[in-house]
């Protein structure tokens, strides 16, 4: 898998997961644990996609 195509697999994961935090939101007996656990790995995807723009630009 190239990188490019790895960077939007990632993207279109982190666009779900936002979905997903915002429904969680949004429901009326928000799970705060979830919603921490969705968070974290929105941040982890994030990270990751900002490691591999800087591989790309290398």
């Amino acid at each position: 898998m190239s990188i490019q195509s790895h960077l939007v697999e990632l993207t279109r994961r982190h666009q779900a997961l936002e979905r997903e935090i915002e429904g969680e939101r949004n429901h009326p007996a928000t799970n705060e644990t979830k919603l921490k656990e969705l968070k974290r790995k929105k941040l982890h995807l994030k990270e990751e996609i900002e490691r591999l723009k800087q591989k790309a630009a290398a």
